[in-house]
């Protein structure tokens, strides 16, 4: 199969969906991957590291398109791409259909077939391939909180840990799958003060006996929500409904209650936002304040950490790849939900 490979659009998406590594394998398998010139400079490959690989160059994004039936991307196609996108193509991303009404449209219209990362699940319940950026974005997230929550930044001007005779800062995390889970671990790392809320009690459970009264654990009731919200410095959205919108569990009210200098996370953005004062932001520009709170909704945080993302991805990716090229992968389960588009037709339900 003819593998295409272009660069990202996406504004400062610096990663990519193979490496030299990942290449060198789908080649000596008998596959053809055209890479094109300068897709991995953000993630550190140089062209000659394709080529080396085995890898065939292309000038341009229209080449790649044109020339490959499978075409695999790191984050959605953005609007300047859809007419590439052609009749039959395979697409393999990241596409967060649930929130992009646009793409959607252009890939029924099209008449292809798009299967999302997000989406992909194995017999388990888990998500593969999303599950590598989870963990990333979740231990980013605190990373990202700790910068915005420094007073010349706009944040009240504290330190997670604290110090002596100072309280530790206070972190809650809505949602506690992978990337609450990973949210937990770095805040705790980092001496603060930790609450999950979810609406799993099996979740809360391996909360409080893994931690053993370290993470303090809530149920999700709105009423809970906010008045946690109000005693937090720092909170994390990871609210996770696979494919479809997240929910909007935190209410513009929520929002106005928390203290002035607060930061507010959403890492379920690519899926709508968590919070009624959610809207995507970019690394360009990747916060805005709402009542004095700080609100970091950047829709490809992994990316700040491109390298290791795209290490982490491309080697994740590979046996999917390679499932697609050699295989009936529709007739694969794994698949079965990460088939969102199938020849135009829409195969998953984004409520």
């Amino acid at each position: 199969m003819v593998i295409g490979v272009p660069k990202e659009r996406k504004i400062h998406e610096y990663r990519i969906a193979v490496t030299p590594k990942t290449v060198r394998v789908l080649v000596k398998r008998g596959h053809q991957v055209i890479v094109e010139k300068g897709a991995g400079f953000g993630s550190g490959f140089t062209d000659n590291d394709f080529e080396i690989s085995g890898a065939t160059l292309a000038e341009n994004e229209k080449e790649v398109y044109k020339r490959s039936k499978l075409i695999l991307k790191v984050k959605e196609p953005i609007h300047e791409e859809f007419h590439l996108i052609q009749r039959d193509q395979i697409l393999f991303t990241f596409l967060h259909l649930a929130a992009n009404t646009d793409l959607l449209k252009a890939l029924i219209n099209g008449k292809s077939t798009a299967i999302a990362y997000e989406t992909v699940q194995d017999s388990d319940g888990s998500l593969p391939i999303l599950t590598p950026m989870s963990r990333i974005a979740g231990l980013l997230s605190i990373q990202i909180g700790l910068h915005y929550l420094e007073k010349p930044n706009g944040g009240k001007g504290i330190l997670l840990r604290g110090a002596a005779g100072v309280r530790p800062g206070r972190v809650t995390v809505i949602g506690g799958g992978t990337v609450g889970y990973n949210a937990i671990i770095s805040a705790l790392g980092n001496g603060a003060e930790v609450t999950v809320i979810d609406n799993d009690i099996k979740k809360l459970e391996m909360y409080c006996d893994k931690f053993s009264g370290q993470v303090e654990t809530l149920p999700s009731y709105p009423d809970l929500i906010e008045e946690q919200l109000r005693e937090s410095d720092l909170v994390i959205g990871a609210v996770l409904k696979p494919g479809a919108r997240a929910p909007k569990v935190i209410t513009k009210k929520m929002i106005k209650k928390m203290e002035p200098g607060s930061v507010f996370v959403d890492l379920a953005i690519d899926q709508g936002g968590c919070s009624e004062t959610s809207h995507p932001t970019n690394l360009d520009s990747p916060v805005y304040v709402v009542d004095d709170v700080t609100h970091y909704c950047v829709t490809n945080v992994p990316s700040l950490v491109s390298k290791t993302a795209t290490e982490s991805l491309s080697y994740t990716l590979l046996p999917y790849v390679l499932k697609i090229a050699e295989d009936n992968f529709d007739q694969d389960s794994a698949f079965n939900s990460g088939i969102n588009v199938k020849n135009g037709d829409l195969l998953i339900s984004l409520d």
